[in-house]
């Protein structure tokens, strides 16, 4: 496809999304806006974009699809300010925010001008930010969520969909309720009790200090998210505060069961919560990106002695395989340790787990 592109965000997405365009469509121009200057220079040193935007008033009337990719409240500024432009008449505008009933209702200015808007959520993330971790492999089996209307044509989803192929995700369009309602479930509503047991923790090391200590390893693995924006994850709850305090109610229920349960001593009961739950969980799919990004573990049995980390990682580097997150647990004098290696993608563990194979006689097994 051929045509302007304006990319409004030039961080971890903005940029992924533009990479993705100017390599399935070397015949499109890419223009970037971002509010930090540097962001836009260093887009252009890494040629993510193809130029620079002086302003949003100035390329937006030019361009015939419009990215927004910033947090979700100045999303819908940008909504607005765009409406009170003369825009193209086959233009398409999408965002790529979390929530989309508040970004649904922003957009209804654009509608009344005629302006086709499609709701966009790349399911995809990193644990860098900024247009220097931008890439393009980053939405690959992500699902890419489309919310729309009764105002929207099929074929131009159709088109918004060309436009993205090159991010090889899986498409879905969802209402923007639905949208909210999903999303609440599998990552608003999980970032909240990570960041409730981080608390409990918290409030616990208060009286025990072991407590910080213990806390390593599964602990810190299950409430990962927590570490995520506290700024961006308050904007998130109150955009889909209802969704949220449904979801508080019945798990504020089930946790009344649970204790309930402990109250009477019902074994039987115990058990069955804890066996379906393992049931439903053991069922989910392995290969699949979702909601919550995935880090994909690698765990070496590694000796304890000065050198072994670098070891590990000097023989990953030559192989020029990228790591997310590297640690070493379990450790004794004169024992084997556990060394956690974390990589963004499966295809980066399983050639961590040959390259290491070849070169030591370490043994390792796979995260779950």
């Amino acid at each position: 496809m051929e045509g302007r592109v304006l990319i409004i965000g030039l961080g971890l997405i903005g940029g992924s999304l533009a990479m993705c365009i100017k390599a399935q469509h070397p015949g499109a121009e890419l223009i970037g806006f971002d509010a930090d200057e540097d962001q836009m220079d260093l887009a252009m040193m890494l040629g993510v974009i193809d130029r620079a935007a002086g302003s949003i008033e100035m390329e937006a009337p030019k361009a015939d699809l419009i990215i927004i990719a910033t947090p979700v409240l100045t999303t819908g500024s940008i909504i607005e300010s765009l409406a009170s432009l003369q825009l193209k008449e086959e233009v398409i505008v999408t965002d790529t925010g979390s929530t989309k009933g508040y970004i649904s209702m922003k957009a209804s200015c654009l509608r009344e001008k005629g302006v086709a808007f499609i709701g966009g959520h790349p399911m995809a993330g990193s644990h860098k930010s900024g247009v220097a971790a931008a890439k393009k492999i980053l939405f690959e089996n992500a699902f890419y969520l489309f919310t729309t209307d009764t105002m929207v044509r099929s074929e131009t989803v159709d088109r918004l969909k060309a436009w993205l192929s090159g991010t090889r995700a899986k498409f879905l369009v969802v209402s923007p309720e639905e949208h909210d309602y999903l999303t609440g479930v599998v990552s608003h509503f999980p970032h909240i009790i990570a960041a409730s047991l981080v608390h409990q923790a918290s409030r616990a090391e208060a009286g025990n200090p072991l407590v910080n200590r213990l806390a390593a390893g599964g602990f810190r693995d299950i409430t990962r998210i927590a570490s995520s924006s506290p700024r961006m994850w308050r904007d998130i709850l109150i955009q889909n505060r209802e969704v949220l305090i449904s979801l508080l109610t019945d798990w504020q229920d089930e946790m009344g069961r649970v204790k309930e349960l402990l109250v009477t001593n019902d074994r039987d009961s115990i058990y069955d919560f804890f066996d379906s739950a393992k049931n439903f969980r053991d069922g989910l799919p392995v290969s699949d990106k979702g909601a919550i990004p995935s880090f994909y573990d690698l765990f070496v049995d590694v000796p304890d002695y000065p050198g072994v980390i670098s070891e590990i990682t000097g023989y990953l580097a030559v192989e020029n395989i990228s790591i997310t997150n590297i640690r070493i647990i379990e450790t004794r004098e004169d024992i084997y340790g556990v060394l956690v290696i974390s990589f963004q993608t499966p295809e980066d563990r399983a050639r961590a787990k040959e390259c290491i194979g070849k070169n030591t006689d370490y043994d390792m097994s796979l995260g779950k």
